[in-house]
């Protein structure tokens, strides 16, 4: 009577195991989290740092699994001839592939590399002890194979030593901060996400537009000149010198009082106050502008076109708005344009800027082309239309209170704010 071939079946069992341990090892050293995996390393984590410096050359590491794996599962199969020859001879062999190939898939592949997909560092790090000496130990193989791979990569116009894979794009930096769930306040969500969109827009977007603008005409009558900074709710005012295309200076209202006290001087010591104008590029980014603010220890800056011609004023509250939002949930209370009617529908002065509105109402408008309500109306319409008219504007129901013959000056929401 033949012996049952065990130690043929337990040598069997090990490579199985370490096809396994290589197949698992391999997705969980691949699935790792970067940025976790580098803050792991920085506080002093072995096991992190042993795995990231495998994976600062992933084609060695890779070469050094592939070859363990391939070698363990050939060995494997051919361990499985033997036995199975051993028992039932040659009609056996075809059997025994059949279920290695079922061993191998059930046991080798899908569960460890399921484990491993779903608690990568549970088994990398341990797994990064193991590699470390072993790729030192195999490195001339490991070198030889990857030479050839590297060669033939460099074929196809692709040099491993160079390709930077982890760095985030922006729109995928905002994936990462939406899906950031419970560990990231929704209020500080919001915040990283506004500062991402920093670089999407310009001061042209959330400018105060020419005709907005309150400032101070030296060609006023000086009674004029005084009502105006006795009324102002701004610490800063434009200084013109016979219209808003001619500004002399910026008027800091904390200096209102001396100026107050000149009696017919009025004019003149204004001039002597104001500080230099401080102009803007309209298309300048609200990113770079921040810090230009930072930098020239601004607040005001005014807004020329590539003409030189004066378009509108930003202020660093309103960058700064761009990114904290407003101190208030209900938008009839943090915006001037919008007013809630006896009804509680809102209603919308179209002179708000798209942006403000989309930060208002929590909306999504398109902010490429027209800057405000009004001109996404008349693009929508390419009509002037009649009070009364009803549209779904990218979604949002909207019915025209008040027109003129060239705006449309007035609308109402029909729904609430998210």
């Amino acid at each position: 009577m033949q012996a049952f071939p065990v130690v043929e079946l337990v040598s069997l069992i090990g490579l199985l195991v370490l096809s396994g341990f290589f197949s698992g090892s391999e997705t969980a050293l691949m699935t790792l989290n970067r940025y976790r995996l580098r803050h792991k390393a920085d506080q002093g984590h072995r096991g992190a740092i042993l795995a990231r410096r495998l994976l600062d050359r992933p084609d060695r590491l890779i070469g050094l699994i592939l070859l363990g794996n391939n070698f363990v599962n050939i060995l494997a199969s051919s361990l499985a001839t033997v036995i199975a020859l051993e028992l039932g001879g040659e009609g056996a062999i075809a059997i025994a592939a059949g279920l290695l190939t079922l061993v191998i898939l059930i046991f080798s592949e899908v569960t460890p590399k399921t484990l491993a997909a779903l608690h990568p560092e549970l088994i990398a790090y341990p797994a990064a002890y193991i590699y470390t000496p072993l790729l030192k130990l195999m490195q001339p193989v490991v070198w030889g194979v990857n030479l050839i791979t590297n060669n033939l990569l460099r074929v196809l116009g692709i040099r491993p030593e160079t390709e930077q894979g982890n760095a985030l794009s922006r729109e995928e930096l905002r994936t990462v901060v939406n899906e950031a769930g419970a560990m990231i306040p929704e209020r500080s969500r919001d915040m990283l996400l506004a500062i991402l969109d920093l670089e999407n827009a310009t001061v042209e977007d959330i400018m105060i537009p020419r005709n907005e603008v309150e400032g101070i005409d030296l060609q006023d009558a000086e009674e004029d000149i005084v009502a105006a900074i006795k009324r102002t709710s701004y610490t800063r005012l434009p200084l013109f010198d016979g219209g808003i295309d001619n500004v002399v200076g910026i008027f800091h209202t904390r200096s209102a009082a001396d100026v107050l006290m000149q009696r017919d001087q009025i004019k003149d010591h204004l001039r002597s106050v104001a500080s230099k104008p401080y102009y803007v590029p309209e298309a300048t980014r609200l990113y770079p502008q921040l810090i230009n603010f930072q930098r020239t220890r601004q607040r005001v800056g005014l807004v020329v076109d590539e003409y030189g011609d004066f378009q509108g004023l930003i202020t660093l509250a309103d960058l700064l708005e761009e990114i904290v939002g407003e101190f208030t949930t209900d938008p009839a209370d943090a915006y001037p344009e919008i007013h809630r009617a006896d009804d509680g529908c809102l209603l919308i002065d179209c002179a708000i800027s798209i942006r403000e509105l989309n930060r208002a109402m929590r909306w999504n408008l398109p902010t490429r082309g027209p800057k405000t309500l009004n001109g996404l109306i008349l693009d929508y319409l390419e009509t002037i239309p009649q009070t009364g008219t009803s549209l779904m504007l990218c979604g949002h129901p909207l019915e025209i209170i008040q027109t003129d013959d060239t705006t449309v000056k007035t609308v109402r929401c029909q729904t609430q704010p998210a």
